[in-house]
Formats: structure tokens, sequence, C-alpha cells
């Protein structure tokens, strides 16, 4: 019964919902990250190709194959940890996206996005964004991209606190990620008990 149990979680955790922690405040007031709150745990839908794809508007997480967090949440080795990594690994414990991020799709394959004037543009349109943390400007960095077929310009909810697309254009990249990366689309907030909730 344990080894069924263990291949099916394995199963489900490769093909179909994944957990992830959040670890850092960029993605707030949407997902809680904060170093004086309890990082959420979110689920994830793997299915995005037969859901019709990646949309603007969609909160994802990707595989940091550009290195944007460098090394800032490699953990520590040790028993505990190795204990972790193999539950993460067969489904039974959330991943501690120590190689994923988290961030809003604004862009897909052929839109031009700029932030100009502390306001973003959607090919040529401006974006009226409820979901940015109070506060904050949708941008304070002005910019101007066309994004290439098959990738995206993604950006955080907290956008003085997050190290999206605006802050990599230099890098490998060029701020874009491709869209073979993205892990899946953020469906749901399953822990802490007092803001389980869907994300639409």
């Amino acid at each position: 019964m344990l080894v069924l149990a263990i291949l099916i979680s394995l199963v489900v955790k490769t093909f179909f919902v994944q957990a992830f922690f959040i670890p850092s405040g960029s993605m707030e007031p949407v997902l809680h990250g904060c170093d004086t709150c309890v990082g959420d745990r979110v689920l994830v839908n793997k299915l995005t190709d037969q859901m019709g794809g990646v949309h603007r508007g969609d909160i994802v997480v990707f595989h940091d194959s550009n290195g944007w967090l460098g090394h800032q949440f490699a953990p520590a080795p040790g028993l505990k940890t190795r204990f972790h990594d193999a539950l993460t690994f067969i489904g039974l414990a959330p991943a501690a996206s120590d190689t994923e991020l988290v961030k809003r799709v604004i862009g897909v394959g052929g839109d031009t996005v700029e932030g100009r004037g502390g306001e973003v543009y959607l090919n040529g349109t401006q974006l009226h964004e409820t979901y940015v943390h109070p506060g904050d400007r949708p941008t304070e960095v002005d910019f101007k991209v066309t994004v290439p077929v098959d990738t995206l310009w993604v950006m955080g909810d907290h956008r003085s606190a997050s190290g999206d697309s605006r802050f990599h254009q230099q890098g490998p990249g060029k701020g874009f990620v491709p869209v073979k990366d993205v892990a899946g689309r953020v469906i749901a907030i399953v822990w802490p008990p007092s803001r389980v909730s869907s994300i639409p």
C-alpha cells in the first residue's frame, strides 16, 4: 500500500499537479511569502498545454534556467534537507522553489510590453493592474520590449520587491522566460488554512 501510494503521488506530481512553497514577497498581496508571515503553499496545474497554453495574467511557476536566483535560496545540506528533498521528489512535500520562480505573465510571444511614466502598456494599451501591491506603481523602470515567440515577459505583483523580467534584460535570456521552462499555472493556495482559496 505504501509503495502504491508513493507511485500514485509521483505520477500526480510529474504529470498533473505539484505543490510549491512561496519563499519571497514578490507576488504579494496575492501570494504571501514575506519574512513576517507564513509563506503560502500553492498548487500548480502542470497541464498548461492541454488547457490552451499560458495566457496573459496567469501566475506561473517556471524553472530558473537563466540564473535569476543565483544561490540566494540554496538550502544548507543536512539530514532534514535530504528527507524533505525525497518527499518533494515523490510529491508529498512542496518544492522549496530554490530553482523555480513564481511571477505573473504580462506578455506572450508577439506582444509589445512597455513601461513608461510609471505605467505598463501592452500593445499600446495601458494595463489597469488591480493586483499590484498597494503603494507600488506598476513600474519604476522604463522599458520597451517585443516578446519573442515561445517566450514570456513576467513581472511580480509586488513591483518594488520583484526581480523580474525588467531587471534581467542584460542577462542570458534578456529578461524573457522560455515557455518550455514553465512548470505550470498556479491554481490554488493550499496552506495555511486561513488562506486556502482558488487563484482565478
